[in-house]
């Protein structure tokens, strides 16, 4: 009785699956906690513990960029914060630019036109092979660096902008407490309103949904616009930056390493994104093409209302992937020296010694951004399906 019993329990499929389950949980654990063992063992060993206390101490140092209110003598805790809104600004503005840019080379590259689809691939192959690290560091070293002009021979821009290779400088609004931070929201508000008209528009076009989605995010960023000015405070005016004898002053400074940094991530993922286009566009059946024209669309809008509506269904899910890429790879910032969440981190670490904590906060920071990413666009393909099943 008890071997026929046996022979029938591994001849279950679902208990065999229940007891491999079983046993594959109870060798992670015993895994992990062999690992915790084993730090702590060596923590002990050279008198220090696993502790986050430090991120209430001074930090000491400076930083380039900071999107809020930042000082040498803020915390570790609020440098790891500068840091990580600088993380979120390169990448929220990498995807913006490489989407619209990957977008318009995928659509280049199905052209009838055979200059302008030949353009489209030599682009698409030429950035696709390079090196993400090598051309971050051709953009910060070569192009912008090296090629623009010094601060006193700065481009300039009716006088009112200024470019060099210190970076961009733009006027600001005077007369406003934190206008830096201010400015940089309004910004990004901007282009998420013109990122979310363009895929409204692409997604859902039929039956007015694009203008009435149109309508409702114009008047929510008109009234979130409102609002940030009359906390601002007014009145408030225009202050264009002036050349010094050496530098700038007034106005805002976009560092040359944040502009090196997002070109590079925009044009390299823009590749993906292009391919990307460019195969759920091929995917749509022809026969919508010939409908269109026989109803006497043009090209142009056979596009944009009847192909690419069906080929964003497979479009979005490598989108979600070129999107998680991209956030991941603006780690690569600290290569040139940009103050992300990385490069931050890296100095508290030589600071500290707290290299565990470090590390931690790390992957924990980017383990969250990208599973929201990844949240964002699941619920955006669940609502861009054409058929509910």
């Amino acid at each position: 009785m008890s071997r026929g019993s046996d022979g029938g329990f591994w001849r279950n499929p679902k208990r065999r699956a229940q007891a491999f389950q079983i046993t594959l949980g109870l060798a992670l654990f015993l895994f992990l906690c062999g690992i915790s063992a084993n730090t702590a063992a060596n923590l002990g060993k050279l008198n220090q513990q696993l502790s986050f206390g430090f991120l209430g101490r001074s930090a000491g140092f400076e930083i380039s960029q900071t999107l809020i209110p930042y000082k040498s003598v803020s915390t570790y805790g609020r440098a790891l914060v500068v840091g990580l809104a600088n993380t979120v600004l390169v990448s929220v503005l990498g995807i913006v630019a490489a989407t619209v840019l990957g977008f318009t080379v995928g659509i280049m590259g199905l052209s009838k036109n055979w200059i302008v689809s030949r353009m489209a691939a030599a682009y698409i192959e030429f950035f696709r092979n390079i090196p993400l690290l090598l051309q971050v560091f051709v953009w910060y070293s070569v192009v912008i660096v090296q090629t623009l002009p010094s601060p006193r021979e700065a481009w300039t821009v009716f006088g009112y902008a200024y470019i060099s290779n210190r970076g961009l400088m733009i006027p600001s609004l005077s007369g406003a407490p934190d206008k830096g931070a201010v400015i940089w929201l309004l910004g990004a508000i901007a282009l998420a309103w013109v990122a979310i008209l363009i895929i409204s528009g692409l997604v859902h076009p039929e039956e007015g949904a694009k203008t009435k989605t149109g309508l409702r995010l114009s008047l929510l960023f008109l009234a979130i616009g409102a609002l940030l000015v009359l906390v601002m405070g007014r009145p408030f005016e225009l202050e264009a930056p002036t050349k010094t004898a050496f530098s700038f002053s007034g106005g805002i400074t976009i560092i040359p390493e944040l502009i090196a940094l997002l070109l590079a991530l925009s044009v390299y993922m823009a590749t993906y994104i292009a391919e990307a286009v460019r195969a759920g566009v091929m995917a749509v059946n022809r026969g919508q093409v010939e409908a269109a024209a026989a109803l006497g669309l043009g090209p142009l809008r056979t596009t944009r209302l009847i192909v690419v509506p069906q080929a964003m269904r497979i479009i979005i899910p490598p989108l979600s992937t070129t999107y998680l890429g991209l956030i991941k790879n603006s780690s690569l910032a600290v290569a040139i020296g940009y103050p992300d969440l990385v490069a931050t981190g890296g100095t508290i670490l030589n600071q500290t010694g707290k290299a565990i904590e470090i590390v931690t906060i790390w992957m924990v920071v980017y383990l969250s951004l990208s599973l929201a990413t990844s949240l964002l666009m699941n619920w955006f393909n669940a609502n861009s399906k054409l058929v509910e099943r």
